[in-house]
């Protein structure tokens, strides 16, 4: 193919209405950027009122110190009671929140209510490791509910957490341990994927004898693939069931203002040193769950909705936990890829899906 007719693929002029039916039922019509336009701020204070606030933000924007942006500083708020209390508070409770499928065939389908549990153990279950507000928290787990109930629990005790990729090596991980001056290490045994069990403890154990992460007094470790001869450290090793499920399924979560820092994500550091960007929680948590309901047009009382990114990326953050949860949607979560056992078939079952790399529209489609 020539470079001019590469150049040509570039342009695209022609536009596309939207059937008329989808456009009278949307969630967000062309009156919206007109009203957006006007006035900037003020459309971002209207899509900050569909969170809950304990403390309603006054002030929308600072913008006093540029490049600095605050968002919402005055506010305070719990982005996981955001994603999780107010949708069981609200009747909500035995909504599915998400339907997991498991690489080998296992599924497991989690409620509103049993969220709230599990993320009120793991939040729980943190504290006993001494997690306190500010601490960094390190995760490096296969796509499994444990990974949403990590992330939630950490933003629930104002915890800033770091995902770290399931598919990095050991010195990726230590990096991202060191730079984030990580106190906890979440991983698991290992996790499906393509297949096959492919372990994770070992890339944990070897990034901690690395400079730089002695900091780290705790890995928690979910028993995902049961392979045997996990290696343990006494007194820093403890795994997931024997810590997290004795814990109270009670917690109350504590609001934080709206510039408390929510995650840590990094580059892939491909052209150097991995950076670290930080995203604090309320002009975050406005954002994703503003543009997942804006732009994926969803319709939480009856779409299923499917994100294939991983948690390890910030779509996976948006558009898997924050943005989804946030809004009450029903998901699924799959671990693994979605061309095991082959391309064709597009992983284990044929459904319809939506990814922000893809499509803007959810799928219409029963829960799996």
């Amino acid at each position: 193919m020539s470079n001019e007719s590469l150049a040509n693929l570039l342009k695209e002029e022609r536009r596309f209405a939207p059937p008329a039916a989808l456009a009278e039922q949307a969630n967000v019509t062309a009156e919206v950027y007109e009203r957006a336009r006007a006035d900037r701020l003020g459309f971002w204070a209207e899509q900050a009122r569909r969170l809950s606030w304990q403390t309603e933000p006054t002030e929308t924007l600072d913008w006093s110190n540029p490049p600095f942006a605050k968002w919402f500083a005055d506010g305070r708020l719990n982005v996981a009671y955001n994603c999780v209390d107010r949708h069981v508070e609200n009747g909500l409770g035995d909504r599915v929140a998400i339907h997991f499928e498991g690489e080998p065939g296992d599924t497991r389908s989690i409620t509103y209510a049993e969220l709230q549990s599990e993320v009120s153990r793991a939040a729980n279950a943190l504290l006993e490791l001494g997690v306190r507000p500010g601490d960094r928290v390190a995760i490096y787990l296969p796509m499994i509910p444990e990974a949403v109930v990590s992330m939630l629990a950490c933003a629930r005790i104002g915890a800033p957490h770091s995902v770290v990729f399931g598919g990095f090596s050991a010195d990726a991980l230590a990096t991202r341990i060191n730079d984030a001056d990580a106190r906890v290490v979440i991983t698991a045994d290992g996790g499906f994927r393509r297949g096959k069990p492919s372990a994770l403890k070992p890339a944990v154990d070897e990034a901690l004898t690395r400079p730089g992460t002695e900091n780290v007094r705790s890995v928690l470790v979910v028993r995902r693939t049961g392979q045997e001869d996990v290696a343990w450290t006494e007194g820093r090793d403890v795994w997931w069931h024997d810590l997290v499920e004795r814990q109270s399924d009670r917690h109350t979560p504590e609001a934080f203002d709206a510039e408390h820092p929510l995650f840590i994500l990094y580059t892939s550091g491909t052209t150097g040193k991995p950076k670290g960007i930080l995203h604090t929680s309320g002009g975050y948590l406005t954002q994703v769950s503003y543009t997942h309901h804006a732009v994926f047009d969803l319709k939480p009382e009856s779409d299923v909705f499917w994100c294939t990114a991983d948690i390890g990326w910030v779509t996976g953050h948006s558009y898997i936990v924050y943005g989804p949860l946030s809004n009450g949607a029903t998901e699924v979560l799959y671990e693994g890829t979605p061309d095991t056992p082959h391309g064709a078939a597009g992983g284990r079952s044929s459904r319809s899906t939506a990814s922000p790399s893809s499509t803007p529209r959810p799928p219409r489609s029963a829960p799996p």
